[in-house]
């Protein structure tokens, strides 16, 4: 079946599922392969749940009618994903980068649903097989698409980009991530780039921030450039911190405060960018303002909360060299009592791993705290005067046994380290 055909039935039964565990009456259901799974064995369960095709690349697990036969199930998805973008005449707005992805396609697209009917990337579904996802879940009242890119090595984001097809691009940074894939951080850089190339090539847009001096040469050739930044900027505020949340004094093109619920001035970047997106496509600065306001982050990443007597900084989604300083930095200069740092190892690392963990203790020993907890193997070995637990659960059992009382506590680490555990150890 080619793809205009299979895209008829999509039209008809519009709500994909990969998974047997979520499916819904009505739904198609393509049959991924993995390593460790073959969902052609899952297709006449789909069907016994109510799906209405089952799409498979295995020939004899299309047993009926109701079974599409493709050379390649994932393929045909992305095929698929790209053939509905292609009907939909809106901006396509693309987000990559090693820090902030998440929060700055959550805070845009709070800003831009003021407005527009607005689509975005749902929770983390950014890879080969979120990416088609999210696209296919647009509808045809559609206004604007917020479409989220993670990668892990070369050539990924390319190949994101020739299904969703932005018309814009933001890159949010290039820090040390993923550097076992890239290489180290040009190969970030250029990992991440593959987006700017697509617009390059596409006579497209990009929202660059003017603070970081790389993304200049990473743009040359973009003639559509949207500038935000502190300084020399189409948009150009400044950071100001209440306890430990963040306003923005925005001083170009209108002065005015906006104030925010996110911990930390790293991420004025990432506000800054939401701002320039919605007035640019022509937010109301009210809007813009309540929007940015009332996020609320509630997924691990930088997320406050107060537990007991404790009050809680909670950023245990992911870690790398660039996000663990900044976080812990901030940490340390908010006007807060009784500071505890909770902080579990950066994963993805390879050649790196030793010199950036010791690089890490040697960060936390320049300021003074009340408490540290290390958390993992890749701590061991380097000289320090703190806690180390080799696990997670090793931790917060010393965490149950010894409850913190009226502290702070910044709680990060990458997501294999499980750092959440440790919340979970304080009551209250």
């Amino acid at each position: 079946m080619n793809i205009a055909d299979l895209y008829s039935i999509y039209k008809q039964y519009p709500s994909i599922q990969t998974d047997t565990r979520k499916l819904k009456q009505g739904d198609i259901f393509f049959a991924l392969k993995g390593p460790n799974f073959n969902g052609n064995l899952f297709a006449q369960q789909a069907l016994d749940a109510g799906a209405v095709y089952a799409v498979v690349d295995e020939k004899e697990y299309a047993v009926n009618e109701s079974c599409i036969l493709v050379d390649d199930v994932l393929d045909t998805l992305q095929q698929l994903a790209k053939y509905h973008r292609q009907q939909l005449n809106i901006p396509f707005i693309a987000i990559t980068g090693s820090n902030g992805k998440t929060t700055t396609k959550e805070l845009i697209t709070a800003v831009l649903r003021k407005k527009y009917i607005t689509y975005a990337t749902e929770g983390n579904l950014n890879n080969h097989i979120g990416v088609p996802l999210t696209l296919l879940k647009i509808k045809y009242d559609a206004e604007m698409a917020v479409i989220e890119m993670g990668a892990n090595h070369l050539k990924e984001i390319e190949s994101y980009c020739k299904i969703a097809l932005p018309t814009h691009a933001i890159i949010t940074n290039c820090g040390k991530a993923h550097i076992e894939g890239f290489g180290g951080i040009e190969g970030v850089r250029k990992g991440k780039g593959e987006l700017y190339d697509f617009i390059r090539e596409n006579n497209g847009t990009i929202f660059r921030n003017v603070d970081l001096d790389y993304l200049v040469d990473m743009s040359k050739g973009i003639g559509k450039q949207i500038t935000y930044g502190s300084n020399d900027a189409m948009y150009t505020g400044k950071p100001e911190m209440h306890e430990v949340f963040l306003s923005v004094a925005l001083e170009t093109p209108v002065e005015t405060t906006i104030a925010s619920q996110l911990v930390g001035d790293y991420n004025f970047p990432n506000v800054m960018v939401a701002i320039a997106v919605g007035l640019h496509f022509g937010v109301p600065e009210g809007d813009v303002q309540d929007a940015i306001k009332a996020y609320n982050p509630d997924n691990s990443r930088s997320q406050w909360m107060q537990k007991g007597s404790n009050k809680i900084i909670l950023d245990a989604y992911n870690a790398n060299p660039t996000s663990m300083r900044a976080a812990i930095t901030n940490f340390a200069n908010a006007k807060l009592d009784k500071k505890m740092l909770w902080i579990g190892a950066m994963k993805e690392m390879g050649t790196e791993e030793a010199n950036e963990h010791h690089a890490l203790v040697q960060l936390v020993e320049q300021y003074k705290w009340d408490n540290v907890i290390l958390v993992g193997k890749e701590f061991a070995g380097i000289k320090h005067a703190y806690m180390h637990f080799e696990t997670s659960a090793d931790a917060a059992a010393y965490v149950k046994a010894h409850q913190p009382q009226a502290a702070s506590i910044l709680i990060k680490g990458s997501r294999g380290s499980k750092m959440e555990v440790l919340l979970d150890a304080i009551e209250g």
